[in-house]
């Protein structure tokens, strides 16, 4: 288990170095949808990553979002998200990562998100709890909407299907102490696993967005679930993440919500 997390947190540094140096340039733009942008960055942070992978492990499946997948017979499969938060990066915002994780026959047993303008390493193995930059993180105490600060993202699809999206939002606006919405969910995640949020729900999301974060989470102490409180699968499209303490009550707003 130990080299799987080496090489995850090896990959995710390598595409974080890439989006350092295109980062603060002047980028070539261009659209996989109406509003679901990709990057020049994108494709090399996902080259590098993806031919990183192949080298150590060629016998591994890999799924990358921009193409870079390779299907073999193997139980194991690499997870890849070169760059999430590809509109920030686009507009020189902040807040985006590189997520890398690796499934075992559908579990989820090791990852790492990077922030490379920030320098924040975050990394799980499962069974082995999750850290941030080597230091042991976990959920925050939270035990009341009211008190918390909660994290979202919306659909690429939003600006045709809206309603389910901006009914949640608004509900969980009048439910608790304030939410954020930053616009990279493996990073919304790892905020989640080490206290800075205190749940986190979204709609429509990829299996690159969430499969490292879930793992941080969970091993960080918190539950990740579907909007049912089912168990959360990467390729589900909906997801809920809470320290914990406030998921009963999370789910009670999306129930009335939608």
């Amino acid at each position: 288990m130990e080299d799987y997390l080496r090489v995850a947190v090896e990959a995710a540094k390598l595409g974080g170095e890439v989006l350092r140096q295109y980062y603060g340039k002047e980028k070539k733009i261009e659209y996989k949808g109406e509003i679901d942008v990709v990057t020049e960055a994108d494709k090399q942070s996902e080259k590098l990553v993806v031919a990183l992978l192949s080298s150590r492990f060629p016998h591994h499946s890999i799924l990358a979002e921009e193409g870079g997948c390779m299907e073999k017979s193997s139980d194991y499969k690499w997870v890849v998200d070169p760059l999430d938060g590809t509109s920030n990066y686009a507009h020189d915002y902040p807040f985006f990562s590189v997520s890398i994780a690796l499934e075992k026959q559908g579990e989820v047993i090791a990852g790492a998100v990077y922030h490379p303008i920030l320098e924040e390493l975050f990394i799980a193995e499962k069974g082995g709890g999750a850290y941030l930059n080597d230091r042991r993180v976990q959920v925050s105490k939270v035990t009341t909407l009211k008190k918390a600060l909660l994290s979202t993202g919306f659909p690429y699809d939003i600006q045709k299907d809206p309603e389910e999206a901006l009914g949640l939002f608004g509900n969980f606006i009048h439910a608790s102490l304030g939410i954020r919405r930053d616009g990279s969910a493996a990073l919304d995640l790892c905020y989640l696993a080490m206290g800075r949020f205190d749940g986190f729900w979204e709609l429509r999301l990829n299996p690159w967005d969430t499969a490292a974060g879930i793992l941080i989470v969970t091993e960080a102490g918190g539950r990740v679930s579907n909007f049912d409180g089912q168990a959360f699968s990467i390729y589900e499209d909906n997801i809920l993440a809470s320290n914990g303490l406030l998921h009963e009550g999370m789910m009670e707003v999306i129930k009335q919500g939608r």
